[in-house]
Formats: C-alpha cells, sequence, structure tokens
C-alpha cells in the first residue's frame, strides 16, 4: 500500500467509529466531543492504535482551519433577534471576562507551577476563553434548551471571545521574545486584532450576500462551497490585515445567515455537516497529539489550576461582567459553570511550540489537562446543573416532517411542504379555522393520490401534504400551527 492509502484508511476509519460513538453520547449523556478526542488518544502512540503523532505546527494549522469551520457554521446559525438580545452581556463576557479569567489563572499557574508571572499569565491567556465548538455542541445537539437570552449569551461570547484570548496569547508571547512591551504595543495589537476583524467580516459578510443572490450558478452544489470559500476569504483578509480571522469569519457567517439567499437550506445543511466534519478531525486529531503518561505528571498542577478555573476566576469574571445585566443569580451560576473549554484553548497551547519558548511542554500539557477536566467535569453535568437550577425550559413539540422546496435563483418566500402526522394540531381542523398568519397560503393538499385544490370548508387529516407559499418571516409561526399543540394557543405567544 501507497502510504496516502494507508492514510486513507486509517482517518476514515477513525471518522466512522467517531460519528458511530455519538450515539453512545446521545444515549449515556458523554460529551461527544469527549469521546471524539478519546478515541484519538485510544489511536495514539500510547493507545491501541500506536500512531505517534507530535507534529504541533500540523496540529495548529488543522485546528485554525477546523476552528474556523465551526465558528463559519455557528454565525450561519446565529439570528439577529439574538444578537440584539444578548450581545451586550456577551460583548463584555468575551473581552473584559475573558481578561478577568486570564488574569486570576495566570496568578495561581505562575504559583503553582513555579514560573514567571509571564508564564503563568500566558497559561492563563491560553484559557481564558469558552470554546465555541464545545458550547454549540452542548445547546445545539446536546438536548439542552435554555431561555432563548442565556443561549444566545453563551453562544454569542464563545463564538466572539477567541479575539481576546489570541490577543492576550500573541502579546504575552512576544513581550517574553522581546519583540513587544507592555504598553502601546499591546494596545495596538488589540484594536488591530478586533477592529480590522469586524470590518472585514462584515464587508465580505454583505458582498457575499449581494453575490449570491445576483450570480445565477446552474449547479446547486457550488453555492455551499461559494459561501464557505467567501468565509475563509473573511478569515484569510483579516489576518493579513493584522485582524482576528475567527471574529472575521464568525461575522461573516453571521451576515449571510441572516439574509434571504439562493439555495440557503442547503447552504445550512452543508455547513452544519462540514462543522461536525471539523469537530471530530480537530478533536480526534487533538487526541492523537496527547500522550496521557504526560498528563499524569502534571496532574496535581493541572487540577488545581482547573479548579481555579472553574470556581473562582469564571464566576468572578461572570459577575463581574454581568453584575448591570439583570441577570437572575441562578442564571449567573450557570453561566459560571458553563466556561467550558475544548479546541481552542489546546491550538492555542501549540503556540509556544511555534515560538519556541523553553515552557512549551509544560503549558501544554496543563492545558490539555485543564480542556479534558472540562469536558469530564462541566460538560457531563451541564445538563444536571441546569435543570437543578431552574433554567432549562421543556422541549417545544416538534412540526411534522416538512420538505422544502429549494431554488436557484432569488425568490422572495419559500414553498414548504408539512406532512400531518396524527399529533399534529391542525388534524381535524377545517383550512379557514388554522389561523394562518397573513403572508402564508395554502397552495394545494395532497392526501394519498388525489390532488385537493384547497377551500375554507377543507378538513386536514392525518396523512395529508399541505403545501404552502410563505412569505418572509412567517416560517416559525407556521410550524406552530401545524406543530403538537392547539392552534388557537400558538396565536398567543
Amino acid at each position: 500500500m501507497f502510504e496516502i492509502d494507508k492514510l486513507i484508511l486509517f482517518s476514515s476509519t477513525l471518522i466512522v467509529l467517531a460519528i458511530a460513538s455519538s450515539k453512545f453520547s446521545a444515549r449515556f449523556g458523554v460529551p461527544v466531543l469527549l469521546l471524539f478526542m478519546g478515541l484519538g488518544m485510544l489511536a495514539g502512540s500510547e493507545g491501541l492504535g500506536g500512531v505517534h503523532f507530535e507534529e504541533y505546527p500540523l496540529a495548529h494549522a488543522i485546528g485554525t482551519v477546523a476552528l474556523a469551520a465551526i465558528l463559519l457554521d455557528g454565525g450561519l446559525s446565529t439570528p439577529f433577534a439574538s444578537l440584539r438580545q444578548a450581545w451586550k452581556p456577551s460583548l463584555v463576557l468575551a473581552t473584559f471576562g475573558v481578561l478577568v479569567t486570564s488574569l486570576i489563572v495566570g496568578l495561581g499557574a505562575a504559583w503553582m507551577l513555579d514560573v514567571s508571572l509571564l508564564e503563568g499569565l500566558l497559561l492563563g491567556a491560553i484559557v481564558g476563553s469558552t470554546d465555541a465548538a464545545a458550547v454549540f455542541t452542548i445547546l445545539r445537539s446536546g438536548g439542552v434548551r435554555l431561555s432563548s437570552r442565556l443561549a444566545a449569551t453563551l453562544e454569542i461570547e464563545s463564538g466572539s471571545n477567541d479575539p481576546m484570548a489570541i490577543f492576550l496569547t500573541i502579546g504575552l508571547i512576544e513581550v517574553l521574545t522581546g519583540e513587544a512591551s507592555l504598553g502601546p504595543d499591546l494596545l495596538v495589537l488589540f484594536f488591530l486584532q478586533i477592529g480590522v476583524g469586524a470590518l472585514i467580516g462584515l464587508i465580505v459578510g454583505f458582498g457575499l450576500v449581494w453575490l449570491m443572490n445576483r450570480i445565477q450558478l446552474e449547479v446547486a452544489g457550488l453555492y455551499p462551497i461559494f459561501v464557505g470559500a467567501g468565509g475563509f476569504l473573511s478569515y484569510g483578509a483579516a489576518a493579513a490585515l493584522g485582524g482576528s480571522g475567527f471574529l472575521a469569519i464568525y461575522l461573516t457567517g453571521i451576515v449571510v445567515g441572516n439574509h434571504r439567499i439562493v439555495f440557503q437550506r442547503g447552504v445550512h445543511l452543508f455547513h452544519d455537516a462540514a462543522a461536525w466534519l471539523a469537530q471530530i478531525v480537530m478533536f480526534v486529531m487533538l487526541g492523537l497529539l496527547s500522550f496521557p503518561s504526560k498528563l499524569v505528571a502534571v496532574a496535581w498542577e493541572g487540577l488545581f489550576i482547573a479548579v481555579v478555573l472553574f470556581l473562582v476566576a469564571r464566576p468572578l469574571a461572570v459577575v463581574l461582567s454581568l453584575c448591570f445585566f439583570r441577570f437572575q443569580k441562578r442564571e449567573l451560576v450557570f453561566l459560571s459553570w458553563v466556561g467550558l473549554k475544548g479546541a481552542v484553548p489546546i491550538t492555542l497551547a501549540t503556540f509556544p511550540f511555534l515560538f519556541n519558548l523553553p515552557g512549551a511542554f509544560l503549558i501544554f500539557n496543563v492545558v490539555f489537562f485543564v480542556v479534558i477536566l472540562s469536558a469530564l467535569v462541566q460538560g457531563w453535568t451541564i445538563p444536571f446543573v441546569a435543570q437543578r437550577l431552574g433554567v432549562q425550559r421543556p422541549a417545544e413539540p416538534p412540526p411534522p416532517v416538512t420538505l422544502e422546496i429549494s431554488s436557484l435563483r432569488h425568490v422572495d418566500g419559500e414553498v414548504v411542504d408539512y406532512a400531518i402526522d396524527p399529533g399534529s394540531a391542525a388534524v381535524g381542523r377545517r383550512v379557514s379555522e388554522l389561523a394562518l398568519p397573513e403572508g402564508a397560503v395554502i397552495a394545494l393538499v395532497a392526501r394519498q393520490e388525489k390532488i385537493i385544490p384547497p377551500k375554507g370548508a377543507t378538513t386536514i387529516l392525518p396523512g395529508d401534504h399541505v403545501i404552502l407559499v410563505l412569505a418572509p418571516g412567517t416560517r416559525a409561526e407556521v410550524d406552530r400551527v401545524f406543530g403538537r399543540e392547539p392552534c388557537g394557543t400558538s396565536r398567543t405567544r
């Protein structure tokens, strides 16, 4: 076999096993990203696979690409309503909160590891931000349903706090290597990261929306690729100009995801799948990069830093950042506990290797230990903590299965097919009784082999396919009309 054949066999086997393990995660409540990382460790040099992987620059490159793909998908799935509701507390947590967390953890690390204050602060900066991949997975696929404001605060914070962590990490490394000072140089770096990243992200985002609706591609599958290429163009342009590529690609995703574009459903499905693949590849790769024996060697130090992070730094950062935003005490406690760590700290922990810092191995192993502990302790207990604090809301009844008809031209509306099951609130009601919102019109009802032109007296039966033409902004309300709750109550929300 050629080496590429072996690589294809090995990588595809790991991906298949990782996807299959997600069923185990759903059934037993194990954080799925922890399973991906565990699979990588099992295949690593000290596991059953015996694969030796110690390429830190390559790991940094793969982690960067994967995280960018995850942030693009996160932006595509973040509605403007969530931004309006939570951008202020999220922004404070993503900047001031990360700074407070980094300082407190840095002081503890300097004392516990017996290193200089700057090296301790560097470790604090690396673990200072929450991880977008971990938070998106828990909140969107982990069965935890929160109030819209609480969920939006966590998601937007995790998607936007990477620039602050990267700024602190790079800034402290440059100070340690003598390339910058603690004064004006760091301020310039900070404003470049945030300002350039935000500007490029918005410009590319609006430009993509304009082009998507005018380019008229004949092959539908090219539209998701076009959005992905535009997102990475945003990342690359921002990074080339000294800005935060992660902030740029996240904002590009938000802009594109909140505008009507051609083949919108296909774009979302493609990038959701790409984000999952990125998470699998990233966490399996990080598992390969670890050496369990080295993690055991720093267990006490890692445990101490994790306790400081979980029980002191993150709670204090949350309270100081959000004390003026009228969160309830139980919400503040929950926000304090959901400071999940994941791929971002491990990726940042490869930076000291790139700059040949003498304490790189110590920092990397301690950070890796803290991330695993965060996934085990925090990730595993989030559903329980949400339930005990009373911040988890019941799952909404799902609407019947729907089929969306996509268009390869820009159309200001949707054509949607609702498959009516026996639990639908529309069953047994006449069309005139459905109280559809303005802008929603039933085009036809398909019943077995018959096509029924809808009239006010037409009764909806189980097994029907009700095809509607929807104006923009009416989809959510129509979902409730055909959901599993009385139509009358759905209109009063």
